[in-house]
């Protein structure tokens, strides 16, 4: 399915000539508190206030095994390493990312439409919900790089032409994450504000963007002022645990020098009533195997 082109109106102003911080338009939770669901009504009002949801375990120590070994097999196919959607890092020239993974895998394609997984996003978003985007990471030890400070619907929104934020992500961890081997680091509470970064966007920016963000970069002075604010919440957790957060929290993760590899799943989920339109802020759009066109709903 593909988009036309349409006249949106732009809620979130970004990669202009100066940094703008613009409050928040949308709800976090889109679906109402009396909708039945697996995140409780107090999980549900936390998460509107912090901007993310940690579940100790998601998923069992059984199934575990089985997405780690299928994160394994996928990351040795030479067939996949030189597939498109193989990201490698830039030093040690080993898979960092594989993307569209449910499209790749059966065994993740399984866990996208597990009820624990796909019901979370639709009682969240209060709607049907499609996979905006996959991924496997790998971050295994000694030198791993991480990733810079950013808001995920900056990037959603500017190069891939989502118009409101009301997507949701989840990130299940295969391995443990410690306190030191570069975990995710959300701000709680800076969901609530978009920081539309200043710049413009190169074309093809992607191919850059997922081994380093660069294009969509907040300032030194508007992290400080925000992390002033915020503070940072560094999660950590045994393999199977679950973070969700929402689209526009300011997160990032720093490099893994520990010899305790930390691998995970990341999907992302998106309304079916906020379906992309055409980049507010850059010249084409990414590849659909990194912002989705196909909006069909997960069943």
């Amino acid at each position: 399915m593909t988009t036309t082109t349409t006249n949106v109106t732009d809620l979130y102003p970004t990669r202009g000539a100066t940094e703008v911080a613009t409050p928040r338009q949308d709800p976090v939770v889109w679906g109402s508190p009396d909708t039945p669901g697996p995140v409780s009504a107090g999980d549900l009002q936390a998460l509107d206030r912090d901007g993310f949801l940690a579940i100790d375990q998601l998923i069992g120590p059984d199934e575990v095994e089985v997405y780690r070994r299928e994160l394994e097999r996928l990351t040795t196919d030479p067939a996949i390493r030189a597939d498109e959607r193989s990201i490698v890092e830039p030093q040690s020239k080993e898979i960092r990312s594989v993307f569209e993974v449910h499209k790749i895998s059966e065994v993740f394609a399984e866990l996208v439409r597990d009820e624990r997984v796909v019901g979370r996003a639709r009682q969240i978003l209060g709607s049907d919900v499609y996979v905006h985007q996959s991924r496997i990471n790998v971050k295994p030890g000694f030198g791993a790089s991480g990733f810079y400070w950013h808001s995920d619907f900056e990037t959603w929104h500017a190069e891939d032409g989502l118009p409101n934020m009301r997507t949701i992500s989840v990130s299940i961890a295969l391995t443990e994450n410690y306190d030191t081997n570069g975990g995710l680091m959300i701000m709680p509470g800076s969901h609530k504000t978009f920081l539309g970064c200043a710049g413009a966007t190169p074309k093809d920016n992607y191919k850059k963007s997922l081994q380093m963000q660069d294009a969509g970069t907040p300032s030194d002075e508007a992290l400080t002022k925000m992390a002033s604010e915020y503070g940072i919440k560094l999660f950590t957790g045994k393999a199977g645990s679950a973070t969700w957060f929402d689209c526009n929290c300011m997160h990032g993760s720093g490099d893994n020098i520990t010899p305790f590899p930390r691998s995970n799943v990341f999907i992302v989920f998106n309304s079916v009533e906020n379906t992309a339109v055409e980049p507010f802020a850059a010249p084409i759009r990414r590849p659909e195997f990194i912002g989705a066109r196909d909006f069909t709903p997960v069943r």
